[in-house]
């Protein structure tokens, strides 16, 4: 018998039984603990350098240039997969994407999806409009306002670079493992739900 593995496995219940307030009498209770220990303990001997922490640089500022310059780089492997397409920037794709896959919407819902001050999004809703990619419509109950909708051109012409922007998406997050992919999408997600509920109304 491996006795040596059944005393270890012994010294963890009584951990768990020690650290959890009312543990539960379960195998998947006590899994569930061991999986966020063994975390807790990796994520607390591998934690990263980077260029100035010796020197006081904060967390908070390495992740923040980082996303500055993740997010350039993703424009950049944005502007290659669109070259030769009917797009001029890749924000006039990201807006008509959006309205493939929500629906017709407002024009302010729009620009606040995108995270857009009004100025910045209705120049390029203009422009998708100029192009034929997208039409508007009046609201009978509102001459005002005005919706957005995606043109069978302009399905055609999201359909012709796909293919393109889906590798230039791969390409930013190649290096990373499909799991590596779920922790940072889990991270961003809890980021941007932070923020979205503090900038209500800014956009």
């Amino acid at each position: 018998m491996m006795y040596n593995l059944l005393t270890e496995l012994i010294t963890l219940v009584k951990t768990y039984e020690s650290s959890v307030e009312n543990p539960a009498d379960g195998l998947s209770s006590f899994l569930n603990w061991l999986n966020d220990r063994d975390t807790i303990q990796n994520s607390a001997t591998t934690e990263p350098t980077w260029e100035g922490k010796a020197r006081g640089r904060s967390a908070d500022s390495v992740i923040n240039t980082s996303l500055v310059h993740l997010y350039r780089y993703a424009r950049l492997h944005a502007k290659t997969a669109i070259t030769g397409s009917a797009f001029s920037t890749p924000d006039e794709f990201i807006y008509l994407i959006g309205l493939a896959s929500g629906g017709s919407m407002s024009k302010t819902a729009l620009i606040r999806q995108n995270i857009h001050e009004k100025a910045t999004g209705t120049l390029i809703i203009n422009r998708l409009l100029k192009k034929g990619l997208a039409e508007q419509q009046t609201i009978d109950s509102d001459k005002r306002s005005r919706i957005i909708h995606i043109t069978p051109k302009g399905v055609q012409e999201l359909n012709h670079s796909i293919e393109n922007i889906k590798m230039a998406s791969a390409n930013v997050t190649e290096p990373l493992s499909d799991s590596e992919k779920m922790d940072l999408i889990a991270l961003l997600l809890k980021l941007e739900d932070f923020h979205q509920d503090r900038s209500a109304g800014k956009f």
